[in-house]
């Protein structure tokens, strides 16, 4: 997001794609790296609701616009969220494989604190 937008396209699963079509525009947004890090490391920010994915040759797969918001000053560990009473109930930890969750403003709250990082 170097250039202050991008779009989250290639979602391909549905349940994903339905946590898709629910953001609305201002909804703040966890990122969260997948690879070896496996860390929530910045929050974005939806400015634009679903749309078609332009990636998408066939089927009925959206997209949402981000624009990044600022990093976590400390990023929180997957392991860490495991840990936590109130963050291991995430659906990161019991569906690692969804790439697009909700969460409640609890765990969200949780999460900064972890973080070092105001909203």
């Amino acid at each position: 997001m170097q250039d202050g937008k991008t779009a989250w396209t290639g979602v391909r699963n549905f349940a994903a794609r339905n946590n898709l079509r629910a953001m609305k525009a201002g909804d703040p947004v966890l990122f969260y790296h997948s690879g070896e890090e496996k860390s929530v490391v910045g929050i974005a920010r939806v400015t634009r609701e679903f749309h078609p994915d332009p990636t998408a040759d066939e089927g009925d797969w959206s997209a949402v616009d981000l624009a990044p918001v600022k990093p976590l000053a400390r990023p929180v560990a997957l392991s860490q969220i495991k840990t936590d009473k109130i963050l291991r109930e995430m659906k990161l930890v019991k569906q690692s494989r969804l790439s697009v969750i909700p969460i409640t403003r609890e765990q969200f709250v949780r999460l900064l604190e972890f973080a070092e990082t105001k909203a």
